[in-house]
């Protein structure tokens, strides 16, 4: 288990939940835009916001954002460690900078004189595109060993001025060399773990790279944090983190779903009647299984081990309730699905007011 880390109110490691991540794209010296993005990539389910610090005016934005930011922002800072020691006498809840390259010891120690005096933790972002001349050079370019050893080398500095609250990324734009980087440095360390791809691309592609690269390590018992880079609005990348953590079973609170792909045997409308009830339940937050089956083959069986299920027939279908014996709906039978999807709920609320 890695050590855990409190950024705010949100704690990062020691067997904490996997926490979502994003990253403001507004200009930080513009307050109320940049709160206003913060606040909808907090609505959309952000447990912790990044924000560019890249001069002083910056850091001194941050106090109102701070003030006004419902989650814990952290500060994102190359090279300048004044600019860290502001934004952390600004109330920042984390800081990501590399201890390598803000100018020497005497800097570093600076740096941590500050960090520890205010209680805030510092996250160490090696990626594969600035990677130390003298470690592409050992190594051949930004491998993976290179990667990490970049990583620990930063951390280094800070540990011997006394300093262990601290997050590692290693990113990688490719999904390899992600999973190979990750796996590395969970075998060399216990500090938590930022996961992400690296420049991952627009949604879609990009999407598909974050959920294979970040799904896999989570599936390995890898990673205490992730974050989702998609280029343009950050608000998708929010959804993207959160669908990754419920597709490998590390979120329970939605509405999961499912259906056939459908063939020659189909009996009913499966993704007409799959839109209808995804539309009906998108503003349930709870744990349910739902399932659309077209036909009598896998359908049955499927629908009995979801909550709530239907499997199409000739003339109709066949509705699962909980694995009891099935009904048979004849007619809408999405409609019939949804009212049968709201009565459970219902008599499962009222079941846990009485509890």
């Amino acid at each position: 288990m890695t050590r855990k880390v409190q950024v705010g109110s949100v704690a990062v490691g020691g067997g904490a939940p996997i926490s979502v991540q994003s990253m403001t794209n507004t200009d930080t010296r513009d307050v109320e835009a940049t709160l206003s993005q913060i606040r909808a990539l907090s609505a959309a389910g952000a447990d912790i916001v990044r924000v560019s610090v890249y001069d002083m005016e910056c850091a001194r934005a941050v106090r109102e954002l701070v003030d006004g930011s419902p989650v814990p922002l952290v500060a994102d800072i190359h090279f300048d460690h004044k600019l860290a020691i502001a934004a952390a006498e600004n109330g920042i809840h984390k800081l990501r900078i590399n201890p390598g390259n803000i100018g020497g010891e005497q800097n570093v120690r600076a740096l941590a004189d500050c960090v520890k005096a205010h209680h805030i933790p510092v996250r160490i972002g090696v990626n594969s595109g600035s990677v130390e001349t003298d470690i592409l050079q050992k190594y051949g370019g930004p491998t993976p060993e290179g990667m990490v050893e970049s990583a620990l080398n930063h951390a280094r500095m800070l540990e011997r001025c006394g300093f262990y609250d601290m997050v590692l990324s290693m990113k990688a734009s490719n999904v390899r060399d992600t999973y190979d980087v990750y796996r590395l440095a969970s075998e060399r360390c216990d500090y938590p773990l930022h996961l992400g791809v690296t420049e991952a691309g627009l949604p879609g592609e990009g999407t598909l790279k974050s959920a294979i690269g970040i799904g896999s390590l989570l599936l390995g018992g890898i990673g205490d944090t992730i974050r989702v880079s998609l280029t343009g609005d950050p608000v998708p990348e929010v959804q993207a983190g959160i669908d990754i953590l419920r597709a490998v079973g590390l979120r329970s609170d939605h509405v999961s779903y499912i259906s056939c792909p459908t063939c020659g045997r189909t009996c009913i409308d499966v993704g007409g009647i799959m839109r209808r009830v995804q539309d009906a339940l998108r503003d349930v937050r709870v744990p349910l299984k739902v399932a659309v089956m077209g036909c009598v083959v896998n359908g049955p069986g499927e629908a009995r081990e979801a909550d709530i299920g239907i499997a199409g027939g000739k003339d109709g279908g066949a509705l699962f309730v909980k694995g009891k014996a099935p009904r048979k709906v004849q007619g809408d039978l999405a409609q019939a699905l949804i009212d049968e999807i709201w009565a459970l709920l219902k008599a499962r609320e009222e079941g846990e007011g009485q509890s």
